[in-house]
């Protein structure tokens, strides 16, 4: 072979090789581009329905909250415009207004005359009423929440305790607070102590029957597989029931705490002072309404904020629960 022919074999080539780096064949064809790895391009499709996920999460959050804030604007226009065009008599309707200044004396002092300041209502801040009447739902719920439970599980677990008590949980739970309010006064004393066994018999039944229906809706396979694992009945019960019980317990115990929330106001009736339900009831027979339509909306945005605590707590105590 001459010396130019294999120049011109060695300039083919590099021409040939020079097209295949650019994405070309030997005969001027493009190549197929280099494609990405599939588990590269999985997580990348992974990525972008979470995205895409979080961001209708979003939007949706958006959207509830700007129906719940119209409804509350187109609310409250209706209510000014109804006491401004004096549709409603101010005694039996105040104005958002009037309402909003009954608030803000409620917390705050005000001067009667250049020698007498009055602070609060009733010689004490509304927050002071919120305070005790939270403290005495604490004490009456916080008894219940701890009894509650234990006494669901023997009901749930015991034959002839479930027979013996059952009656007289429906009886109790069927009487209206209003019914017992006057015999707890007769035995506890016009003070605190009746308020506590009043919101503790309102609380108790809830809580009871929501740990029965928790003990008996654990499914039997799971004990079973536990017995078989060589777990003792302590064991069982709380590795295996008191898990799948704690849902249903604190949902009873939501509930318990807006039933015996309602009930602040009927325990409160009679020397209810500090309260927010005494304070309500009082400034409702001086005709106050402003006032007691103002302590109306603080007990109901308290009773939302309890609700939405104990959800936050049982989200943190059953982290599993509805994510299946």
């Amino acid at each position: 072979m001459t010396s130019a022919t294999r120049g011109l074999r060695s300039t083919t080539d590099t021409a040939s090789e020079g097209r295949q780096a650019g994405g070309l064949t030997t005969h001027g064809t493009p190549t197929e581009p280099p494609t990405a790895p599939p588990g590269d391009e999985h997580l990348g499709q992974t990525l972008k329905v979470a995205s895409d996920h979080r961001r209708s999460l979003r939007i949706g959050r958006l959207r509830k909250f700007g129906l719940s804030l119209g409804v509350l604007v187109v609310f409250l226009a209706v209510w000014w415009l109804v006491t401004a065009l004096e549709w409603v008599r101010p005694l039996y309707l105040p104005s958002p207004g009037s309402v909003w200044t009954a608030f803000v004396e409620a917390n705050g002092c005000t001067e009667v005359s250049p020698t007498r300041t009055v602070c609060g209502e009733q010689n004490y801040y509304m927050w002071e009423h919120l305070i005790a009447s939270l403290q005495r739902i604490g004490v009456g719920v916080g008894v219940a929440v701890v009894l509650g439970p234990v006494v669901g599980f023997l009901m749930a677990s015991i034959g002839w305790v479930n027979t013996a008590f059952e009656p007289y949980l429906n009886f109790l739970r069927s009487l209206p607070p209003l019914g017992y309010i006057g015999l707890l006064i007769v035995w506890f004393g016009i003070g605190d102590l009746s308020k506590y066994w009043l919101l503790f018999l309102a609380a108790f039944p809830p809580i009871v029957i929501a740990t029965i229906n928790g003990v008996r809706g654990v499914r039997q396979d799971s004990i079973h597989a536990a017995q078989s694992m060589g777990a003792s009945r302590w064991q069982v019960g709380t590795s295996v029931v008191l898990p799948s019980t704690l849902p249903e317990v604190i949902g009873g115990v939501r509930i318990a705490v807006g039933f015996a929330w309602t009930t602040v106001v009927a325990a409160e009736l009679n020397a209810g002072i500090p309260g927010i339900g005494g304070l309500a009831y009082v400034s409702g027979q001086q005709l106050q309404t402003a006032l007691t339509i103002a302590c109306i909306i603080v007990i109901g945005l308290a009773a939302v904020a309890l609700d939405a605590l104990i959800k936050y707590l049982g989200s943190l105590a059953v982290p599993w629960y509805g994510k299946a």
